[in-house]
């Protein structure tokens, strides 16, 4: 069975949201910089795609990929952790809706961890040689996808302490 450490963080997050109000959630400081719910969508948004590529793998049916791990991947899966660097997004930042409700997040959060549940359970028995590509790590397996979910929303860990901060500075908090 994979670490918990990726269902630990989307509890975390489902967690933390109880904290926000909708305003807080929705507060820009700046309209280049994410609000924490555009945040919180994003995390849901990749936990999702990330389990589509784990099924994905579960569901190959030609056969092995050849592929493997760029230099990147393989940094990442040793350290266990997603590089130290602000990604830009080829979509604007607006691009990220605010939320509408709370509601909606927690749903969001719900349903990534009621899917990861059920994947930590079975991850490991996907042949590890169904690969789907990243566009940076190179070709991941079912559980290294899964791990990826963790690693990816510990990432952006960061940004949300950040934003909480914005929040005091802006007297939201």
């Amino acid at each position: 069975m994979p670490k918990p450490d990726t269902l630990t963080v989307i509890e975390q997050y489902q967690s933390s949201l109880k904290e926000y109000t909708l305003e807080q959630l929705r507060y820009k400081s700046e309209e280049n910089v994410w609000s924490v719910g555009q945040m919180f969508h994003h995390v849901i948004g990749v936990a999702e795609e990330y389990l589509g590529y784990i099924r994905a793998c579960a569901s190959a049916t030609g056969g092995e990929q050849p592929g493997s791990k760029s230099a990147d991947g393989t940094r990442v899966f040793e350290e266990k952790m997603w590089p130290n660097v602000r990604v830009k997004l080829e979509e604007p930042v607006n691009a990220t809706r605010n939320p509408e409700s709370k509601d909606e997040l927690a749903a969001g959060f719900e349903h990534i961890l009621k899917d990861l549940k059920d994947w930590a359970a079975r991850v490991q028995e996907v042949h590890p040689a169904y690969k789907v590509q990243h566009g940076w790590f190179g070709w991941l397996n079912a559980l290294e996808w899964f791990e990826l979910v963790g690693m990816h929303s510990r990432h952006h860990l960061r940004q949300k302490a950040e934003l909480d901060q914005r929040l005091v500075e802006a007297g939201l908090r």
